[in-house]
This record gives C-alpha cells, structure tokens and sequence, in this order.
C-alpha cells in the first residue's frame, strides 16, 4: 500500500517565496506508484491543505491530518520544504515529535542549534572543525563600532543570526560603514553574527543519510562577480555553480571530511547543505554555516549535486522520505 506522504511548504518568513519553488521540483520528482502525496501550506493566513484540484480546507492541527473528498488522511512522514521559519527552526519538528511523526529533515534540537549561526560555529568550533572568529551581538545589549573593531579585524560580514538565503547580510571594508551594516541586519533579526572575512575559494555541500549511511555530494564551487554569495547570487542568477568542482585530490578529500564531520557533529538527519571557505594559504576549509533545510528549485545546488551524482531526483527523494520512514 502507497504510503501518504505531506509535502509542508510556505513558512513565514521573507523565504517562503523560495520554499514554494523547492515544493514544485520536490513534487514533481516524487514517484507517485510508491507515495500519495498531499501538498500543505503553512503561511500567516493558517494551515491548508491544497489539493491539485477543489477547494483548499484546514488542516486539523490536533493530528495534523486533513480532509481529502470526504475521507480524512493520516500521514505516514512528512516532507519538510519549509526555508527559514517555522519549518527550519525546530519548531514544527518539535510539533511532530509529540505527534510521533516522522520527517525528513534535522530533529528539533539541531534544527534549533544550526538556524542560530553564531551557537553553529561554536560547536563546530568545539568539534575542532575550523571557523571563522566572530562576535554574536543582541539588539538589546548595544557595542560601539571601535569595540568591536578591537575584537575583530576588518573586513568583516555582518549578518542575521537567524534565517538564511543571506536577506539582511553585508561585507564592510571600512569602519565608517559598520554601524549601517549593523542597523540593516538588526532589520532582520534580534541578533546578529559579526566574522572575520576569510579570503579563498567558496564551496558548498550536500550531505544526506540512507539506509543509515552518510552520503557526501559532488561539491560546488561557488563563484560570483557579487561581494559575497548574497541573496541575488543565490536566486538572481548572479553566480556561477560548478559542480563537481575543479579541485585539488587533497582539497576533495579535505572538504569531504570536513562536511562528513558537521554532518555527524551537528546529529543531522534528512539532506543538509554545509558552507566553505577554503583557504589556500593556509590550505585549510572553515566552515561558514549549515543549512537544514537546502533549496531544492531546480537551479538549486542540491539538485545539480545529485544529478552529477548520477542520480535522478526521483530516487533521491525516494531514499529521503524512506530514511524518514525507517
């Protein structure tokens, strides 16, 4: 028998535009003999299952369950395609816990951990992954520019500590455009993470779990005519993606390892995506930041990872929900 499988989409923040892109390639590669699939939208205006065709309707939050012509559907996993909150921040895994739902991404302790990204470097940092030196500021405890300056060594970026896809984050050169940069990431969140900029060769990797294995991906390169990897590189196509990568045997095998080490460290589940400097001077990857719950849009490096892989998407679906259902 099919197993019923909800596909979570929407989230309620400024990434939910993106999550809605993921759900269509998410949807549109699950192998449909093996999984009925049931698309739920959680945005500010409720929880609603949307069927394909009819009206959409609530769904019941005491058992998460729906609904569909007449007959109410209980969900065997759910599909986690959720960016930023509440889907990326251990909250609704927290929910299906209690509910004894599987999913398929981090449980809610690592979701939680790793969507704060100054307690993310910190124990990566404990775990003797490399990182780069950093200060974790909160709006309601304000540090001068030239204090900070005295801990940190320009240039420096300034981020959001929550959240991702890189809304809110600038490079800053000068001291005189700290406090702007500062101002505009406490626009998106209470607290932010200022780093050390760490000059090299910018990488990023998928790592996933099946049938109890950890799985590297071919590794991309990331190369951009922006200042950084920001929110137009990602989404605007103002970047160049380069999977597999032209590295190095020794940078393979470093960056491998390094991700293979997050992944274990962090007690991740599902597929997560793990962010890389490598610096070629001191011939050493620093790990930037994890992500959860990684872009699965078509032109998303998730996908192009699996397709060098050799795989379809379809089957790399299928091996996630199944490692979620086992």
């Amino acid at each position: 028998m099919k197993k019923k499988i909800a596909l979570v989409t929407g989230g309620l923040s400024g990434e939910a535009q993106i999550s809605y892109k993921s759900a269509i390639t998410v949807s549109n590669n699950t192998d449909r003999e093996k999984f009925d699939l049931y698309r739920i939208d959680i945005n500010a205006t409720g929880w609603w299952y949307t069927p394909e065709i009819g009206e959409k309707s609530a769904v019941d939050k005491s058992d998460f369950s729906v609904i569909d012509a007449g007959n109410k559907i209980q969900f065997d996993a759910i599909l986690l395609c959720i960016h930023g909150t509440p889907g990326e921040d251990g909250k609704l895994q927290g929910y299906f816990d209690m509910l004894k739902l599987p999913y398929t991404s981090c449980d809610a302790a690592t979701s939680a951990l790793t969507f704060n990204k100054r307690y993310t470097v910190a124990v990566a940092s404990f775990a003797g992954i490399n990182v780069a030196k950093s200060l974790h500021l909160f709006k309601h405890t304000p540090i001068t520019s030239n204090a900070i300056l005295e801990q940190l060594q320009l240039p420096v970026f300034v981020k959001p500590n929550n959240g991702g896809s890189s809304i809110g984050m600038s490079k800053v050169d000068l001291a005189t455009d700290l406090d702007a940069a500062i101002a505009k990431a406490f626009h998106e969140d209470d607290q932010i993470l200022i780093e050390e900029f760490i000059s090299g060769r910018e990488f990023t990797i998928g790592v996933f779990k099946s049938k109890g294995a950890i799985t590297v991906l071919p590794i991309t390169e990331i190369k951009t005519g922006n200042t950084f990897f920001d929110f137009e590189a990602k989404y605007l196509g103002k970047s160049e993606e380069i999977t597999p990568a032209e590295i190095t045997a020794e940078m393979q095998s470093q960056l491998t390892a390094a991700a293979k080490r997050v992944y274990e460290v962090m007690n991740c589940r599902g597929v997560v995506r793990v962010d890389f400097i490598y610096n070629e001077a001191k011939s050493q990857p620093f790990m930037l930041e994890v992500n959860t719950v990684p872009g699965q849009s078509d032109a998303s490096v998730i996908p192009q990872q699996v397709r060098a892989m050799g795989w379809k998407l379809t089957d790399f679906y299928t091996a996630i929900i199944e490692e979620a259902l086992n």
